[in-house]
């Protein structure tokens, strides 16, 4: 991925100032709605790629679209403007997002289920997460009708699969090797 350094450079250099300055979960809430925003919008991230539109208008169409973002955002777009690395503005959000939760000891996890989780059922598999990575957890629940029951959870490294669609399997194997 082109830019992969300098957007890691350009988030730390963010988030060093935003803690400095006690915003560092304003900024990372910005940066998750820039992330998903221009993950959303094909023709946004389109135009942030192109090297025919010139940069005074993709920074009037980002201070148009990110109009309630902080202080912090805005000058890191004036910043990537002038030095003609806007281009990489979405994978800066990325990796800010990824560092504050680093900084905070939060764990992303995923749960993959045959249905999408109660309220209850959610509140469990995150006390079973925390427990697995000793942190802070956000859950992020993903429904995939194929593993047919129970559930698959990701926590970094670690993956604890429940499914229905994996115990036949186990079946279907150890009855193949009989």
């Amino acid at each position: 991925m082109a830019g992969a350094r300098a957007a890691i450079r350009y988030a730390k250099a963010v988030l060093s100032v935003a803690t400095n300055q006690g915003t560092a979960e304003v900024v990372n809430n910005d940066m998750k709605l820039i992330t998903s925003t221009i993950a959303e919008s094909k023709d946004l991230s389109d135009m942030l790629q192109s090297p025919v539109v010139p940069s005074s208008v993709k920074k009037s169409v980002l201070l148009e679209v990110f109009n309630t973002a902080s202080k912090d955002v805005l000058s890191l777009i004036d910043v990537l403007i002038k030095n003609n690395r806007i281009n990489i503005f979405d994978q800066v959000a990325i990796k800010y997002n990824q560092l504050f939760d680093e900084l905070n000891g939060i764990e992303h996890a995923t749960v993959t289920t045959a249905v999408a989780l109660t309220a209850d059922l959610q509140q469990q598999v995150l006390e079973k997460a925390k427990a697995l990575s000793g942190k802070n957890v956000e859950i992020k629940n993903i429904i995939d009708e194929s593993i047919i029951g129970g559930f698959i959870l990701r926590v970094g490294d670690l993956q604890y699969n429940a499914s229905i669609a994996n115990q036949l399997n186990k079946l279907k194997r150890e009855f193949t090797l009989n």
